[in-house]
């Protein structure tokens, strides 16, 4: 059984050495955010990239969509980058 973890815990620990590295995401992302109470007080979510995806969360359990007020916009680092012509 000792054998067998000890197994377990090199296989996790090889296969995490060959993953790509995450990117934290946090709700400063996203610019739509769904309200899921009418009224102001309920749950919300801002992970939502357009409307449409904010929209499809809210039909059927009620609430509405709205923009993210914390939203910063694409990160800087992501974005393609622009290739300068030369004239010549």
């Amino acid at each position: 059984m000792r054998h067998a973890f000890a197994a377990l815990v090199l296989v996790s620990a090889l296969s995490s050495l060959d993953a790509p590295p995450a990117h934290a995401q946090s709700p400063y992302s996203y610019p739509w955010c769904a309200y899921y109470s009418p009224y102001g007080g309920g749950l919300s979510s801002c992970y939502f990239t357009t409307y449409a995806q904010c929209m499809a969360s809210v039909s059927g359990v009620g609430g509405y969509c709205a923009p993210n007020p914390v939203y910063r916009g694409p990160d800087p680092g992501t974005a393609p980058k622009r290739k300068h012509r030369r004239h010549s």
